[in-house]
């Protein structure tokens, strides 16, 4: 079998290591490893599927991973990359989040057969919450050095703002969690993003001097586009993995339209292909390259909603764009409008309010106003446009903002 580690590189997913030996500890045992999670939102996003295809990769190759929920690092929130402090949560909505990742996330990863790298989901509230503070800052505070933490890139952004204490305990209780793996599970390496690698030397250190233990630290690329920014933002906000937070067709819409600079990386880090065949898709041109986006958001659709949604948003995407595609087309996102409101009287601009397309008439104005709208494919030239019962055929209209954002309104 390859080595993962090879696996990994060559689909471009590693960063940085903490020890040159981690190839050959992958090649010739199985290590047990861990992905943390803290449960900020009630669904994971395409951030963490990055840190899941990892896992997967792993798992697939022999060794058996845990997925670690924040139950307590959630009660504090992880200042990486923040320029200010964390909406703090109640424990209640931790353990509601901690559910729904749970169930997500049984969908990628196996939790539940009898193979010998079964993977284990573990809360870090089991022994971060019932800590004592004086015992826990005597045991684990002394390995710590202020000065070097404050070097530390996950801190950075935050100092010029400001960086509570109560987020400078962070980093400690991190290095913490895999002590605590490490004793319980024999956990010898922790993978995170690159935006962890400080909190993860942190707790490489921790296990060595605390029980003289080697242990390894792994991080891998954030899913960032070709200029370096983060991608799996909408205008809406994050690209959810819950079908109820992002359908399905808004999911495939966002892979079908990335830039095309973008489509070979995603290709490598978000799906199973064969890199023979990724390389392949990546070196198409102009419009060959159409192929590969719809390839990449059928892949990506189809690992996280299933095959059935993905042909659903395929075949709608398709009928979209074909030139004979009309206002009454099949499994777009979608608003139900009762009759009783239509009668009542609405216009263009609340009615984009309504299905969530604007998020104010300010810039509806504007969008209209730039030949942005458009109803049943013709162009809206006024804000003040009324909607009426002739715009709905078989009691069907479609929206569309800008060239790609189609939504259907159905009267009920």
């Amino acid at each position: 079998m390859t080595n993962v580690f090879d696996i990994l590189t060559e689909r471009g997913y590693i960063e940085q290591s903490t020890d040159n030996s981690i190839r050959d500890l992958l090649g010739n045992e199985s290590v047990t490893f861990y992905i943390g999670f803290d449960p900020t939102a009630d669904s994971l996003h395409v951030g963490h599927f990055i840190q899941i295809m990892v896992m997967s990769h792993m798992q697939r190759a022999g060794h058996r991973p845990i997925a670690l929920f924040g139950g307590g690092t959630g009660m504090i929130g992880d200042p990486s990359g923040r320029t200010d402090m964390r909406k703090m949560m109640t424990q209640e909505t931790i353990l509601n989040n901690i559910a729904a990742f749970r169930k997500q996330m049984s969908r990628f990863i196996d939790f539940d057969s009898d193979i010998p790298n079964r993977a284990l989901m573990v809360n870090n509230g089991d022994w971060l919450l019932n800590l004592n503070y004086v015992e826990f800052i005597r045991e684990v505070g002394t390995h710590f050095s202020v000065n070097r933490m404050l070097t530390a890139e996950c801190f950075k952004n935050r100092l010029e703002r400001g960086l509570s204490f109560f987020e400078f305990n962070y980093m400690l209780m991190q290095s913490y969690d895999f002590l605590q793996l490490y004793r319980k599970y024999n956990c010898k390496m922790q993978l995170g993003g690159n935006d962890q690698w400080s909190n993860i030397i942190g707790g490489v250190e921790l296990c060595r001097r605390m029980d003289s233990a080697q242990v390894y630290g792994l991080t891998f690329k954030l899913l960032t586009n070709s200029q370096g920014k983060k991608m799996g933002k909408t205008e809406s906000g994050a690209l959810w993995l819950d079908a109820a937070k992002t359908s399905p067709y808004d999911f495939y819409q966002y892979w079908r339209n990335i830039d095309d600079a973008d489509v070979e990386n995603c290709l490598a880090l978000l799906t199973f292909l064969p890199m023979e065949e990724v390389r392949r898709l990546g070196a198409l041109k102009d419009a060959a390259i159409n192929e590969a986006k719809a390839r990449l958001a059928y892949e990506v659709t189809k690992l996280v909603h299933g095959e059935e949604e993905a042909e659903k948003a395929q075949a709608a995407a398709q009928a979209l764009f074909a030139p004979t595609a009309g206002p009454n087309t099949a499994d777009l996102p979608g608003t139900d409008l009762p009759a009783a409101d239509l009668a009542a009287g609405l216009d263009i601009l609340a009615l984009l309010t309504r299905c969530g397309l604007i998020k104010s008439n300010g810039e509806g104005r504007r969008l209209i106003a730039d030949g942005g709208v458009y109803l049943n494919n013709e162009r809206v030239a006024e804000h003040i446009r009324p909607i009426t019962e002739a715009d709905f055929a078989d009691g069907r209209l479609l929206l569309r903002k800008g060239k790609k954002v189609y939504h259907q309104v159905t009267l009920s």
